[in-house]
């Protein structure tokens, strides 16, 4: 497999268990509806682990636009495939909402609040504030680069084969502390590639899609991987 099509795999692995778990516990008469924050972040803490797992021998398994920047900005990923990846992440994002809305089929026309159906696809701010969200997201990705690139140092590689489950209580530990504000994207394909699932498919009262706000999970997130990325190459070289 290629590392373009690994990591469309990758990221569609990641959408179809991350936003599958909103899926379950937002639309009405599924079976975990209304279980609540802790259950979200561990799906998504889950979905990230497998989907390094399965992918991380093939592409690395970014999975996400903003560790793929992220990487090339202190010289541990090379400028010229990351357009590549990037499409890849895309197309995988997509393809995994297109995933989760067909498993949840039945269910879109029996929840009729709007919000909750795209807060299936896509990340929005509890408290609509784009200076606010921007930082959020910002700050939640730094720390999610930050932890990457401190789990694989050479120094710690006592963890060998457990890094891509220590990156997952990484994704779990930012959802708990940091995800409150804005939902934590902090992966541009993970907003971006639903939320235009979201505005292309036929969900019956589906509503906005949010064009507004959709910068916030694109832009904070690369800055910060950036910022991340840096901060941890000034500290430990």
């Amino acid at each position: 497999m290629s590392p373009f099509l690994g990591e469309v795999l990758g990221t569609a692995i990641l959408i179809l268990l991350g936003d599958g778990v909103v899926a379950n516990v937002l639309l009405n008469r599924s079976k975990g509806q209304n279980s609540g924050w802790i259950v979200i972040t561990t799906g998504w803490a889950l979905a990230v682990t497998v989907a390094v797992y399965v992918v991380g021998h093939v592409s690395g398994a970014h999975i996400n636009p903003a560790v793929t920047i992220a990487l090339a900005s202190i010289g541990q990923f090379d400028w010229a495939q990351v357009p590549s990846y990037i499409i890849a992440q895309l197309i995988g994002a997509f393809l995994g909402a297109v995933l989760v809305y067909v498993t949840y089929l039945p269910h879109w026309g029996i929840t009729d609040d709007p919000e909750l159906k795209l807060a299936v696809f896509s990340t929005g701010p509890a408290v609509r504030s784009p200076a606010a969200n921007l930082v959020t997201e910002i700050i939640g990705t730094a720390a999610l680069v930050l932890g990457i690139l401190g789990i694989g140092h050479p120094a710690n590689n006592l963890a060998g084969g457990l890094n891509p489950l220590l990156v997952g209580f990484l994704v779990w530990a930012i959802g708990l502390s940091l995800g409150g504000p804005t939902g934590y994207a902090i992966n541009p394909a993970r907003d971006l590639g639903p939320r235009i699932a979201h505005a292309v498919l036929p969900i019956p009262g589906k509503g906005s899609s949010d064009w507004g706000y959709a910068w916030i999970p694109v832009v904070g997130p690369v800055i910060g991987g950036i910022v991340g990325a840096v901060l941890f190459q000034s500290l430990f070289g």
